[in-house]
């Protein structure tokens, strides 16, 4: 009888343990990307390793980033000046609710803008990665401002920015 039961405890550990283990294929032609339970989940890590909210969320450098997620990614009005201009971190939240998922992946993978957004980097990042930034972003309520529009080189700014000139070396 002992023997029964510790044969049928093996079959269902054996069970649970094959329900805890998520087989995950990827497409070996894409290259690497960040798998997790959902895409949303794989896109909030993105976003949360990838650097965005450091530009694109208010004050979260600052702090350290203890700035509560129902904030996030919702653009400044802190310009980033440089021999480019003036350039502002947008929300992305209204943003990504005025494109489809394949026009951003279609623009992360081509677009070349202005700094001190890291576009050779969102270009490099797999399709799957880019779709899962998307679905993460639009999951967000649609809130906060649009971002002042960029400003031509030479043009001061009227906001609060953040000089990105590059210093001369002293002689």
């Amino acid at each position: 009888m002992i023997a029964k039961h510790l044969t049928l405890f093996a079959i269902g550990a054996a069970g649970l343990a094959g329900c805890n283990q998520a087989e995950v294929k990827a497409d070996a032609d894409e290259g690497p990307r960040v798998v997790a339970v959902t895409d949303i989940e794989a896109g909030r890590y993105l976003v949360l390793t990838g650097g965005c909210n450091d530009c694109h969320t208010p004050n979260y450098p600052q702090t350290g980033g203890r700035v509560p997620e129902s904030e996030w990614l919702k653009g400044s009005g802190t310009g980033f000046k440089g021999p480019w201009g003036t350039t502002y971190p947008h929300n992305l939240r209204r943003s990504f609710a005025a494109m489809s998922e394949d026009d951003w992946v279609e623009m992360a993978s081509t677009r070349e803008a202005l700094p001190p957004m890291p576009w050779p980097s969102v270009r490099a990042m797999s399709e799957a990665d880019k779709r899962a930034i998307y679905r993460y972003i639009r999951s967000l309520p649609v809130e906060g401002d649009v971002a002042p529009t960029a400003l031509p080189p030479g043009q001061m700014p009227t906001t609060p920015y953040e000089d990105m000139g590059t210093k001369q070396p002293e002689a």
